[in-house]
């Protein structure tokens, strides 16, 4: 059952994620030479310019989902090919997880100013759809399946024998993906590793905090 307030506070916390998300991949792929992103507009904050409607749609509601993905053009980069590519890949699902940190350090300084107000209960609600949201975008895109950054990842590391077992991988990725995205795998893997760093982070943040909030 879909909670209809939890969709709508997970809509600007979409846009956060994916603008983020798509705008680290697009910013270390122009820093390491590639002018592609630049071209095609992709060096941008703009959430809009990013969106992919099916992963969008996963990601409201389920708080797992993707972006029309970063085209790069790996032969521009500077140094190490299969280093810049493992850069611009770990890019994207790193600038979430930082994003979710952030949001949970401004999450609780803002709670401890407000107090027992009567928007509390509103700001709590967007403050933890930007955590949760980016923490799963950061989590799922991780996933060593095409075509999502952890498989980019993987062929930046996997020896080049295997070449041929990726490209067949990479072949049926999407297929993977949707029979994964309609089992249960999402609620026996993903949430609770969702759930781990949101505990983590939490507890870290008042950890910090404390001393100032007390």
């Amino acid at each position: 059952m879909f909670n209809f307030t939890t969709i709508i506070a997970n809509i600007p916390a979409l846009l956060i994620g994916f603008a983020f998300h798509e705008y680290a991949h697009a910013w270390v792929a122009d820093r390491l030479g590639d002018p592609t992103p630049r071209s095609q507009g992709r060096l941008t904050m703009n959430p809009f310019v990013h969106l992919d409607i099916f992963g969008t749609l996963m990601a409201v509601l389920y708080s797992f989902g993707w972006a029309k993905p970063v085209q790069t053009q790996p032969h521009y980069f500077k140094g190490n090919k299969e280093r810049g590519r493992i850069l611009v890949s770990i890019a994207g699902p790193l600038s979430n997880l930082v994003v979710a940190f952030l949001a949970m350090f401004l999450w609780i300084i803002t709670l401890a100013f407000l107090g027992d107000s009567s928007w509390s209960n509103t700001i709590s609600q967007l403050f933890r759809a930007v955590v949760v949201l980016n923490l799963g975008l950061g989590v799922f895109n991780m996933l060593p399946i095409p075509p999502l950054d952890g498989f980019s990842i993987l062929r930046g590391v996997v020896p080049r024998k295997y070449s041929n077992v990726l490209n067949t991988l990479e072949t049926y990725g999407m297929f993977i993906l949707v029979i994964i995205l309609f089992t249960n795998f999402l609620g026996a893997f993903l949430r609770p590793v969702v759930s781990g760093l949101y505990a983590f982070y939490r507890d870290t943040a008042i950890f910090l905090l404390s001393p100032f909030i007390g």
